[in-house]
């Protein structure tokens, strides 16, 4: 049996876009990126990173990603997952709209925007972000984000990927408690990171209040290590 041509042509298609937040702690604070949008619809308004799949430059969804990322900061991100897909009718002014919502982890970088849409690129605050009236739905995808990141930093390695080339463990322990917003036991902290192969320690260390400390680099060749159990603050443990 022969199929006959099939042809699309007269079936509605929605537009296909990449959203992607980006996440760095600057000055002990969670912080997400924003961009000033340059053109219609929401002209001067604030908005996370993203934009529509060109099938011609991108072979996949995370290559979307990564080259609007690019384009709207000059900068590329070490660490990017996809969180969902969305989409309706309402989402986007111009047309039917599906996007896929990633989130991105990078060290503070000073931002150089490429693209001619956007009018600034900043860093700000996660609280205050999720608190401005952003483009389209992207205070909700920011907040949904931020929830993901929350949760999954208490039972993975996900933080390695916001410190600086080196760094002492009581750096990274403060990235942990700055995104889980509670403190944790040090011994218990130190001995669960050890006990992993997520870091390689160097042989500088670097000066503290205290006395030198060892600094580590992240271990290239591993992405992402699950603990057995959550790291937590004393609020939450039993």
């Amino acid at each position: 049996m022969t199929l006959a041509p099939h042809s699309q042509s007269h079936i509605d298609r929605p537009s296909t876009a990449v959203d992607n937040v980006i996440f760095s702690v600057i000055d002990n604070d969670l912080h997400v990126l924003l961009v000033k949008r340059g053109e219609v619809p929401f002209p001067k308004e604030w908005s996370i990173v993203g934009g529509f799949v060109d099938t011609h430059k991108d072979n996949d969804l995370e290559a979307t990603a990564q080259r609007k990322l690019i384009e709207k900061t000059g900068i590329s991100a070490p660490y990017l997952e996809q969180f969902k897909t969305i989409g309706s009718a309402n989402r986007d002014p111009r047309c039917w709209s599906i996007t896929t919502i990633y989130f991105s982890l990078l060290p503070f970088s000073e931002l150089k925007p490429t693209d001619e849409h956007v009018e600034a690129a900043q860093w700000f605050k996660l609280e205050e972000a999720i608190n401005m009236p952003l483009a389209f739905d992207h205070a909700e995808i920011l907040k949904d984000c931020a929830d993901r990141l929350r949760s999954k930093v208490l039972y993975t390695s996900l933080p390695v990927h916001l410190m600086p080339e080196t760094f002492t463990l009581s750096e990274l322990q403060k990235v942990y408690e700055t995104i889980i917003g509670e403190t944790i036991d040090q011994k218990s902290f130190r001995r669960r990171i050890l006990n992993t192969d997520i870091l390689i320690e160097t042989d500088m260390t670097k000066q503290t209040s205290k006395r030198p400390a060892k600094l580590y680099i992240r271990n290239p060749e591993l992405d992402t290590h699950f603990f057995t159990r959550n790291i937590e603050g004393p609020n939450r443990q039993n």
